[in-house]
């Protein structure tokens, strides 16, 4: 999926988009913004990379942050609803990974992603376990947010 067609497609339809990025590190963001004429559609992307940061920015409790994790499907659904209330969007896309070359466990190891999107109907979440280096994870994070996104992109 392109973003070109994600931004297409939220204009035809008249929607804003949002991102709450953890191991993308606002690379979502940057393919949106890459689109000319995506002003028309995306106005807030949310780089919270930090645990601190999830919870200032997001509103990401740090109870629950504390005993999930910052990989886990609990705080990639709060990223995106914390994203889409702040933000106005229609639609919010919030991931959150283990990129690597660390930081992997046997339960969360290397490549280990949670991506969410929160929409008008409620919040949808999942899990990938990407593999390849910390660009291809990062790459594939990104390709796989905006298939998400479009998903959501509907009236």
């Amino acid at each position: 999926m392109s973003a070109a067609a994600v931004v297409a497609r939220a204009k035809a339809l008249g929607l804003r988009v949002a991102t709450a990025e953890s191991c993308t590190g606002g690379m979502i963001a940057a393919a949106l913004t890459d689109v000319a004429g995506s002003s028309a559609v995306f106005g807030f992307g949310f780089v919270t990379y930090a645990n601190e940061a999830k919870v200032a920015l997001l509103g990401v409790d740090a109870a629950m942050l504390a005993a999930e994790g910052a990989v886990s499907e609990a705080v990639a659904r709060a990223m995106a609803a914390g994203a889409r209330a702040r933000s106005g969007a229609e639609v919010a896309v919030a991931v959150t990974g283990i990129a690597g070359p660390e930081g992997g466990s046997a339960d969360k190891p290397v490549g280990t992603v949670w991506l969410a999107t929160a929409g008008r109907d409620g919040l949808v979440a999942a899990r990938r376990v990407f593999a390849g280096d910390r660009a291809a994870v990062r790459a594939a994070t990104v390709a796989w947010a905006l298939e998400m996104v479009m998903a959501r992109l509907v009236v």
